[in-house]
């Protein structure tokens, strides 16, 4: 599983511009089966979404297609964990330690 953590680098308004965009490619990413949740952080400097079901390179790989990074607006942190445990609703993601 993965955290992406969207950091804005340009001024709100031109963030803004890009939105809906962005919006669409979530949307696009959440019907793959990619993301799992997003939102904006607060105060709103960024944004947060959980990834699953891909590995480190599609994932940079997805990151890389975002509007946000094609305007130039944004970088991303890209923080892999293994979720060992999850709330019930969330079972489906549960991994396990590799040793």
């Amino acid at each position: 599983m993965f955290v992406l953590e969207l950091t804005y680098t340009k001024p709100l308004e031109r963030v803004e511009a890009v939105l809906e965009e962005h919006v669409a490619w979530l949307q696009q990413e959440y019907a793959a089966g990619h993301f799992i949740a997003a939102g904006r952080k607060v105060p709103r400097d960024g944004g947060v979404i959980l990834a699953a079901g891909v590995d480190r390179t599609a994932v940079e790989k997805i990151v890389a297609q975002d509007p946000f990074i094609l305007a130039g607006v944004c970088t991303y942190r890209i923080t892999e964990f293994v979720a060992t445990t999850t709330a019930p609703a969330l079972e489906g993601y549960r991994e396990q330690l590799s040793t």
